[in-house]
């Protein structure tokens, strides 16, 4: 069995690979090597046994020839970031996966199975559950509010602060480009795969984390700042008051789920979540990075807020439970891995991008009113 897999030199694709070739499969990897990703080119880790091919999943001749003798397509290539370059979200994460289907259905090629990398972006600011008033979908938090840094996501009615509820699969609540792009390639592929009877399954991802995480892309996030900063010896920025909380999953934990959801007809045609099925506030996060990279500099609340962001995402992972997958690796784990990695490549490279002043200069990070 062949599988190809679409950025499959990032920091997901990779490990996808490595455990295809353990299991046995032969392994083709398309990826255009995003110069914020991998500004070195092709990484070290790919393994050998791997065949690499450099290109862009939106060129139809190359997406082609890359799909020619595959069984299973594993479509990782995706643009994540906080720059305001919209419409390259949709360009790179949806018409790469309409162009995928077009080919495969257009060419009678036979692939047996498709999964996609969507992820919890999709939900936006996700469901809420008022003591008066009940469920509702929340809408995101207006400009007004977080300036004067009231950063619970209020009831519709009453404006009492109302209670974040797990996120579940059968809803979603899309804002930001990322966001839309990801809800658009998951329809889009669980769509075309059921008209055309090609096996589909999207995977929505929690914020993933461990050993080869960017230590360039600013959409590394939370882990790769603030494990660089404790390394640096500088304080820990945190955004709003550090209570929005999160859920982590580690990469290992995300690879088990896709090779059950290969494996496990029933799960085609649907949408999970991968989580880690558990809420962390960021306040948490940065305590257990100075326990694992301690540092005199500790952490400090910066007064700022990121545009766009979710005051809580925590999904439920019982579905895919439900198929006999569970996350077994906590943030423990997942950090000291991280910092391991780092401490493999002989520690951090000497020139980091500043996240926070390129997000400033973007306008993406602003301040509240104190």
């Amino acid at each position: 069995m062949k599988v190809l897999i679409t950025g499959g030199a990032g920091f997901i694709g990779s490990h996808l690979a490595d455990r295809f070739l353990r299991d046995g499969f032969q392994v083709r990897i398309l990826d255009s090597l995003e110069p914020r990703v991998h500004p070195q080119g092709v990484p070290p880790y790919l393994p050998p046994a791997a065949e690499f091919i450099r290109g862009d999943v939106r060129e139809r001749n190359l997406l082609l020839a890359a799909l020619q003798g595959v069984d299973l397509v594993s479509h990782h290539a995706a643009y994540q970031d906080y720059m305001p370059d919209f419409s390259r979200f949709l360009s790179v994460n949806a018409v790469s996966t309409a162009l995928l289907f077009e080919l495969i259905v257009e060419h009678r090629l036979p692939v047996k199975k498709v999964i996609v990398a969507s992820s919890q972006a999709v939900y936006g600011e996700g469901q809420y559950r008022c003591a008066e008033h009940g469920d509702f979908q929340a809408a995101p938090r207006s400009a007004q509010q977080l300036q004067r840094a009231q950063w619970e996501v209020p009831c519709p009615n009453c404006g009492q602060a109302a209670q974040a509820l797990p996120l579940e699969e059968r809803a979603n609540n899309p804002y930001n480009q990322y966001a839309v792009s990801k809800l658009a390639q998951e329809k889009t592929a669980l769509g075309l795969g059921w008209l055309h009877g090609v096996p589909t399954v999207a995977l929505r991802y929690s914020i993933t984390q461990g050993k080869r995480q960017s230590v360039y892309n600013h959409y590394s996030g939370v882990c790769r700042i603030f494990c660089a900063r404790a390394l640096q010896r500088l304080p820990l920025l945190i955004y709003e008051d550090g209570l929005q909380t999160r859920d982590f999953v580690h990469v290992e934990d995300v690879v088990d789920a896709h090779m059950l959801v290969l494996e496990k007809d029933e799960a085609n045609g649907q949408v999970f979540n991968v989580g880690g099925g558990c809420a962390t506030t960021i306040l948490e996060y940065a305590r257990c990075v100075l326990q694992c990279i301690p540092s005199p500099a500790g952490f400090e609340v910066s007064g700022e807020y990121r545009r766009g962001d979710n005051r809580h995402s925590v999904s439920s992972v019982e579905k895919l439970k439900r198929l006999g997958w569970k996350p077994k690796r906590g943030l423990g784990t997942i950090l000291a891995d991280f910092r391991d990695w780092i401490e493999s490549l002989g520690g951090l490279p000497a020139r980091l991008p500043d996240a926070a002043a390129d997000m400033r200069a973007a306008g993406v990070l602003l301040s509240a009113a104190h």
